[in-house]
């Protein structure tokens, strides 16, 4: 045993003069500690084996003698050596070790009990007694540490990779983002001090529940005071299930001894982010380095807990959770009768909004967003931010490209022909050429165009409902726009056909299609070409029978025309089996339009095609789009394929995606409000409908208005807008979606009741 093995009780009597009784080995994180027992009394013997940390220790003991807290709170004195001295560096064979004595801190670990709130504000009233000693002393070897248990994003930044997974590599990454978008601007204006730096539930002891002692000094760091605070919050509150309960008893606390700065309360809710952080990325660095010691990542898991359920809070309103424990008002924002005026004035009441009880956004990440009261939704709704709102990959790609170059395609940039390249790569062969716009709508255009030139032929044939855009183009090849009742109505040049009927496991057995074999007679040699979606998302997530597209691309093509496949909601894996949707059809298109997710809700689009119908329309005029594929565009699409790839984002849609379609089947067995749960994937629709079997339009719009207002984000859709359709960005999760089930299954048995 290492005790025994280098025989600490002579040391102890060689330099204190203590005869131990019984020495045992503590938990350490880099250095080894003993417990060391007398028939008096307990002391703590410390050691390490890094030598250049000496000037650390010697500031840590002038520290510790320098602090009086009149007996309120108990912390390791420094024991003084037979020869006046505090540390002694001893050689042992082959190595040189550092050692010093402590004494001993009675009481009972903060890790070992139930957690109270006369805990908690005990813990706030320790942390401010230690703090306003501890800002009266200076010390510059404390003062010029920079370590890597410091708030410091620039050396966490350098451990990120360290941990194994990459969503999880996102969400810090994110945190630290917000960090130095909303801390580090500020670092000039808040008060710093030397700070106690580790007040965790193994460094603090309670008696009779009331927190007594803290001990390990070790980890000392001059900061910005309110640090202080956000590593006892962190320690405090991550067992635990109500962070802002627990967090608001120890902030009030702390200020009822050293009050606080509403500046300091502004940044608090991204100091707790960031020190959850440092400590996962620790453990992970840990874990490499040392896989056997356990005490290196004890909290580790407790730390990922909380930073996952950190992001559900909004940041307005933990900051006005911190502002209410201190009695402070809460922050005002403009109301949303004011910000509706203002819509009124500078729009057209053709912009409509979502929901009766519009929502006024502020932020959002990943699946949730944040709106301006302090509310968190989970978006199961928003399909174009595809890998998640303020994916941190995603912000920092454009924001470095921005800072370099944005141009045109009339350049020549590695951007460009990367992510072309990297993009292609996702079809098959046969579609080698890519054109960039900025939307699917300009996708939808720039096909059509191309195919008109392609085959000298005019006419085009939809399906009904269908929806490819907002040019004008765009809209007399969407059913759903130029069938409204204020729509443009079908162009003699427009040939729709009807959405084909449910079949039996959606599958097409025979090669007639209803609706499809008599405008084929009737317009044969002059369609130039047929655009659709596998998945009809506003005919309300219609699902095409596996076959529909194989025949009609046959009978397509036989007459002369090309085949369009429309990805822009289906594409990137969103329906989980496939990459594109089309691929469920066995098919592969003349034509791809891409749009929307492509570059996460930056404006992108593209147009897929063939070499040959490349090649026949560049004999035609020049096309050049001024923004599409700029650098900024390339680089952040290019981004978002890594993170689908890296984040295992089409497996996710597979998995988690049957495992939302099963759930809301099961609701479907239980009310007869629900018809049929359509879709694949991150790409469903559920048919609400009456007893008849009928669309129920008023009882959709009554769950979607619902959900809203339990802060769960879905739409409307269908010629009677009765399917409510989910289709939301591809990180969400098992927990999601069981907290939207609940709540449909709620919001229906109430209305059944």
């Amino acid at each position: 045993m290492y005790l025994v093995y280098l025989k600490m009780d002579k040391l102890l009597n060689k330099y204190f003069g203590i005869e131990a009784k019984k020495i045992k080995k503590l938990d350490g994180y880099d250095n080894q500690n003993f417990l060391v027992e007398t028939s008096r009394k307990k002391y703590i013997l410390k050691t390490y084996s890094n030598i250049t940390i000496l000037p650390i220790l010697e500031a840590e003991i002038k520290i510790l003698n320098s602090i009086n807290l009149n007996s309120l709170i108990d912390f390791p004195k420094p024991i003084k050596m037979i020869d006046g001295g505090w540390i002694k560096e001893v050689k042992w064979k082959e190595n040189k070790i550092l050692l010093h004595l402590l004494s001993f801190v009675k009481g009972t670990f903060l890790g070992e009990i139930k957690i109270t709130e006369k805990t908690a504000y005990s813990l706030g009233l320790l942390l401010a007694r230690l703090d306003k000693k501890l800002i009266t002393i200076q010390n510059p070897i404390i003062e010029n540490r920079n370590w890597d248990w410091k708030m410091n994003t620039s050396i966490l930044r350098t451990k990120i990779n360290s941990i194994d997974d990459f969503k999880k590599q996102s969400l810090v990454r994110y945190f630290i983002q917000q960090y130095e978008q909303n801390v580090t601007p500020l670092n000039g204006e808040l008060r710093k001090s030397i700070i106690h730096n580790d007040a965790n539930e193994w460094n603090l002891l309670i008696q009779k529940n009331k927190l007594t002692g803290i001990i390990d000094f070790g980890d000392m760091a001059y900061s910005d005071l309110i640090d202080e605070l956000a590593i006892g919050i962190v320690y405090l509150c991550y067992g635990q299930k109500n962070y802002l309960f627990w967090a608001e008893k120890l902030i009030s606390s702390y200020n009822s001894i050293l009050p606080l700065k509403e500046l300091e309360l502004k940044v608090l809710y991204y100091k707790i982010s960031l020190r959850l952080c440092l400590s996962v990325c620790n453990s992970a660095v840990s874990k490499q380095k040392n896989p056997s010691n356990k005490y290196l990542t004890i909290s580790e898991k407790k730390a990922w807990n909380m930073l996952t359920g950190w992001i559900k809070i909004n940041p307005i309103r933990a900051e006005n959770s911190f502002r209410k424990a201190i009695n402070l008002r809460p922050l005002y924002s403009s109301a949303l009768s004011s910000k509706l005026k203002e819509r009124k004035l500078f729009f057209s009441s053709s912009l409509s909004l979502s929901y009766k009880n519009p929502i006024y956004l502020y932020k959002a990440a990943f699946q949730y967003l944040y709106d301006k009261s302090g509310n968190t939704f989970l978006d199961a709704y928003n399909n174009i931010p595809h890998v998640g709102h303020s994916h941190p990959n995603v912000v920092s790609s454009a924001q470095n490209q921005m800072s370099k170059l944005n141009t045109n395609t009339r350049y020549i940039y590695d951007s460009l022909s990367d992510y072309a390249s990297k993009l292609l790569n996702k079809f098959p062969k046969s579609l080698s050429k890519v054109f960039f716009v900025n939307s699917g709508s300009e996708a939808s255009d720039l096909a059509i165009r191309i195919s008109r030139w392609y085959t000298k032929k005019n006419k085009i044939m939809v399906m009904e409902q269908g929806y490819h855009g907002n040019t004008q183009l765009g809209i007399e090849i969407s059913d759903y726009k130029f069938n409204n009742p204020k729509g443009i109505g079908q162009k003699s040049h427009i040939i729709k056909i009807p959405l084909p009927k449910p079949t039996k496991n959606m599958v097409l057995k025979n090669e007639k299609i209803e609706g499809l074999d008599n405008q084929i007679k009737k317009n044969y040699g002059k369609v130039s070409a047929f655009i659709s979606e596998t998945i009809l998302g506003c005919a309300g997530q219609h699902e095409l029978p596996i076959n529909y597209l194989k025949n009609v691309y046959k009978k397509i093509r036989n007459q002369g025309g090309v085949c369009i496949a429309d990805e822009v909601q289906t594409g990137f894996g969103r329906t989980g089996n496939k990459f594109w949707a089309y691929e469920n059809q066995d098919v592969i298109p003349d034509i791809v339009i891409l749009g929307k997710p492509m570059a996460n809700g930056h404006p992108m689009g593209a147009v897929i095609t063939k070499k040959a119908i490349a090649d026949s329309f560049g004999e035609g005029v020049e096309f050049f789009s001024s923004f599409g594929g700029n650098p900024v565009s390339c680089e952040i699409a290019n981004t978002v394929l890594t993170i689908i790839d890296k984040e295992d984002l089409q497996l996710n849609a597979k998995k988690i995606g049957a495992y939302y379609k099963k759930r809301l089947s099961n609701l479907k067995s239980k009310f007869h409000t629900i018809g049929q749960i359509r879709g694949n994937g991150f790409f469903l629709g559920i048919e609400i409908i009456d007893f008849k079997g009928n669309p129920n339009t008023v009882l959709a719009q009554k769950l979607k208005n619902e959900l809203r207002n339990n802060y769960v984000l879905v739409g409307t859709d269908g010629p009677m807008n009765n399917i409510i359709k989910t289709k939301p960005p591809m990180c969400f999760t098992k927990e999601n979606v069981d907290q939207v089930i609940h709540l449909i299954d709620k919001i229906l048995n109430e209305y059944s009741s």
